[in-house]
């Protein structure tokens, strides 16, 4: 158990350098840019549509075939078949290592099975290859909160809401995490 933690630490001390916005460089930088200002200032439904399009940008491999792949995971994972999921995005990874949604998608798998340490290293490749991913970011605010650690969970939270302001259950998670932080009370 020692170990284990021990290896969560570091993993959860090697974030705070992830935590900075870079272009990504996985699909055309000047739509994405465009994409990423309108959610600073777009109503909840437009900031739904807009995040469903960068999403579309983010699943975009280049190859039919590893778009396959993610597609099978990502249906895995929808039917509850946590292990397929697991199976399918490991082996985009093998066949696309660059691409980030491929971690991303068994960071979610790895986080469904409670085994926090293999989706922290995975939200941290994904992080990587597309510092702008508010989805894993969420990913790891919510693990980061699960292990007690509320400041760097807090971090992770402001860095979503610079990104995406209107994320769902953004601003209470903010809140939540800053009374629990004592920079806030009731």
């Amino acid at each position: 158990m020692g170990r284990c933690l021990r290896y969560l630490k570091c993993a959860v001390a090697s974030f705070g350098a992830s935590l900075v916005l870079l272009t990504s460089v996985a699909a055309e930088p000047t739509e994405l840019e465009a994409l990423f200002e309108g959610l600073k200032n777009a109503d909840a439904q437009v900031a739904e549509q807009i995040e469903g399009r960068i999403y579309e940008i983010w699943s975009q491999s280049g190859s039919d075939a590893m778009d396959l792949l993610l597609d099978r995971g990502r249906e895995a994972l929808a039917e509850g078949d946590t292990k397929g999921a697991i199976h399918h995005f490991s082996a985009l990874i093998d066949h696309a290592p660059d691409f980030a949604e491929g971690y991303n998608g068994r960071a979610t798998a790895y986080f469904q099975l409670g085994r926090y340490g293999l989706s922290l290293e995975d939200i941290r490749r994904t992080l990587t290859l597309n510092p702008q991913h508010f989805g894993a970011m969420s990913g790891l605010a919510l693990i980061l909160e699960e292990l007690g650690e509320t400041e760097g969970a807090l971090l992770a939270w402001r860095e979503v809401e610079r990104l995406h302001p209107n994320r769902e259950g953004l601003s209470d998670a903010i809140r939540r995490l800053e009374v629990l932080s004592g920079g806030e009370t009731l």
